[in-house]
């Protein structure tokens, strides 16, 4: 197996499309015009990142919408990745499911929204302990084969399911968190990647703004911002995490870095990771990111701040 990822980006950036849901709700990152969403997937491809990520519940499918219309024009020239599992009901509250006619019925909307034939790239989203993923694969392997799904991932997974998810079709990309607050994934999936070599995409690699030093203790979000009402953001240590990030300036400062080069420093030095899934909401945090991607800090600083992370 090929990392395909690999194979299809100039640069080791995908770009996060929960940062142009905008006003919408579901899992966003604050309000975005229609216009500015477009400009800056634009940009993005302009950039040269090729590979855009985005899911139905980002934006309740504003997302898949906005990155369907800023591409429906060029869509060979992109690299799309959608995801099933997590919809939604007429209340907007959230229903986590792998049933695979949920699944099946996710995947055509998708298609709709997206204004294509296929998806390049579909993932379930999360696991689900109800149902058997292999019941759920065999509706993705059925849409592959009828062209509709060109590669099939798995994201935020285990190795059980991985296992079992296997025996009904490939699994080529593998989707995860991945950053320097969470390294979990690196025992659990690294060597299994390595072996099989598959691409494997980071997710939440600025921890939604922390490691940047954007998101704060104070700060106050948009109302279309999931930062400042969801539950488990305020469940996720966050006190903790802005204490670590604290302890990690001195080390940027010493070295005159940026939290977004480090971070992403961090995620990219891992030869399994073949992109990092950066969510950025204008140009100039684009940028930001492109240009720490050009000007990486030693591996030894990188190994500095996890021994600063770690003995905590």
């Amino acid at each position: 197996m090929t990392d395909i990822l690999r194979t299809i980006s100039p640069v080791r950036i995908a770009f996060g499309g929960a940062a142009v849901s905008g006003e919408f709700g579901g899992y966003g990152f604050g309000d975005i015009s229609e216009s500015s969403a477009t400009h800056l997937l634009e940009y993005a491809h302009e950039r040269g990142v090729r590979i855009f990520d985005t899911a139905p519940v980002y934006g309740f499918s504003s997302s898949e919408k906005r990155i369907g219309k800023a591409f429906k024009h060029k869509r060979d020239k992109v690299f799309i990745v959608s995801k099933c599992g997590v919809s939604w009901h007429s209340s907007k509250r959230i229903n986590m499911t792998n049933d695979p006619k949920v699944c099946r019925s996710m995947l055509e909307q998708s298609l709709k929204d997206l204004q294509s034939d296929y998806i390049d790239l579909y993932m379930i989203h999360w696991p689900d302990k109800n149902v058997d993923i292999r019941f759920t694969m065999e509706v993705l392997a059925r849409a592959k084969n009828e062209q509709k799904i060109k590669h099939i991932g798995l994201c935020n997974t285990n190795s059980d399911d991985l296992v079992k998810a296997q025996e009904v079709e490939k699994i080529e990309v593998i989707q995860s968190e991945f950053n320097l607050f969470n390294r979990s994934v690196k025992d659990e999936l690294f060597s299994e990647i390595k072996k099989s070599k598959m691409s494997f995409m980071s997710w939440g690699t600025f921890d939604k703004g922390i490691l940047t030093g954007r998101a704060v203790k104070d700060r106050k979000y948009d109302e279309s911002d999931c930062r400042g009402w969801a539950p488990w953001w305020k469940k996720s240590n966050l006190d903790e995490k802005f204490e670590k990030y604290k302890k990690l300036k001195p080390l940027l400062g010493r070295y005159g870095l940026s939290g977004v080069q480090l971070a992403l420093a961090h995620n990219l030095s891992h030869d399994e990771v073949s992109v990092a899934i950066c969510g950025t909401g204008s140009m100039e945090q684009l940028d930001q990111v492109i240009n720490a991607m050009e000007n990486p800090p030693g591996e030894g600083v990188i190994k500095e701040a996890v021994k600063i992370i770690e003995d905590e």
